[in-house]
């Protein structure tokens, strides 16, 4: 469903946190979203053509906006992208692990 460890980049695993997601269905944490194959692959390489400067890997993105949340392979941090914004003005935000973007968007999901 997610890149199998053949797409991902060498050295990368995704974390825990996002396995259990998937593992239990949880797909939909509404306004966010994690897209699953084709979907996944499509969104991740027409930001890669957006933004050929980072090196992001997507993994959720927000149903009512633009924004995507993806790795950054080049700090290691959870990155907020404001996807389709003019290169370098996409960043929105960045958190420092994955654990502290499921808490943010446990929030959302409270909020929206």
């Amino acid at each position: 469903m997610l890149f199998s460890s053949e797409e991902l980049p060498p050295g990368f695993t995704y974390p825990r946190g996002l396995l259990r997601l998937v593992e239990a269905g949880l797909f939909k944490l509404e306004p966010w979203w994690i897209p699953t194959g084709d979907d996944l692959r499509e969104l991740n390489a027409s930001m890669a053509k957006r933004y050929p400067k980072r090196h992001l890997l997507l993994f959720a993105k927000r149903q009512d906006n633009d924004d995507c949340v993806c790795f950054d392979l080049d700090t290691g941090k959870v990155a907020r992208v404001h996807d389709w914004a003019s290169p370098g003005w996409e960043a929105r935000g960045e958190f420092r692990d994955f654990d502290r973007w499921l808490h943010s968007a446990i929030d959302d999901v409270i909020e929206f």
